[in-house]
């Protein structure tokens, strides 16, 4: 459904973290990039407020995160993560963000939910009849509730477009492991003394290893990024800035 947009509309965009980090997890083993998601979200209008909700955990690794979101010109909103006996875990941020979202909604034209989660329609109706505002959406479709997608105004799908809204730094490390086997593994370890230069590089690794059984290819470790890192990956790619973006 098309949707009217201009830049005098007054937006509030309710962002379920929980949600997102999952689907993004689960779908391409990446992390979410929530300044593209912001960029494309808000689409030059007027934005009034940015409220992530975020569940913390006891080691506090969420601290860079949430500077980044910050930097963003996102608040934050944090819930600590319940333990019951028997170990069953509890985490969930429905309904702060629903009744957020409706006491927000007479200051607001358009709200937009960054959520795929079903449990969200009721609240999208509401705000549609009862508020008379535009309601938007922006998630993973393929994890995405198809109700969801019916009633709000426009789905934006995350999935038409993955390597915009997804850092993925464990992908590139990957391709740099499998470059760094592959010159290691086709380059001699050790030259043998029968070795000429006009040897072939496997012909000498075959008479290195006939000396050294115990040879092994050499490879060289891949370190992974922090998380400053991964915040600073997110502020340079909603500057326009990333590399990673371009590629």
């Amino acid at each position: 459904m098309s949707v009217i947009k201009h830049k005098e509309q007054r937006v509030g965009i309710f962002i379920d973290t929980q949600n997102l980090y999952h689907s993004a997890k689960n779908l391409y083993h990446a992390r979410v990039n929530f300044g593209a998601i912001m960029k494309e979200a808000v689409a030059g209008r007027s934005l009034i407020r940015a409220i992530a909700y975020v569940i913390t955990t006891e080691s506090g690794e969420e601290k860079n995160f949430f500077e980044a979101l910050g930097k963003l010109g996102i608040e934050t909103k944090t819930k600590n993560l319940q333990v019951f006996m028997g170990g069953a875990k509890k985490a969930d941020w429905d309904v702060g963000l629903a009744v957020d979202a409706i006491s927000l909604a007479p200051k607001l034209d358009t709200i937009i939910i960054a959520s795929g989660d079903g449990d969200f329609c009721p609240l999208v109706e509401y705000l549609k009849i009862n508020q008379g505002c535009q309601v938007e959406v922006i998630s993973f479709g393929k994890s995405s509730s198809a109700k969801l997608k019916e009633v709000a105004d426009e789905f934006i799908d995350m999935c038409e477009n993955p390597k915009k809204y997804v850092i993925n730094p464990s992908m590139y490390a990957f391709q740099n492991r499998s470059t760094d086997n592959r010159i290691s593994s086709e380059a001699p370890q050790v030259m043998g003394e029968n070795a000429t230069e006009d040897m072939q590089p496997d012909e000498s690794t075959r008479l290195s290893k006939a000396r050294n059984p115990k040879l092994r290819p050499i490879t060289r470790g891949v370190q992974k990024p922090s998380s400053r890192d991964l915040a600073k990956s997110i502020l340079e790619e909603f500057s326009g800035g990333s590399e990673a973006s371009k590629k």
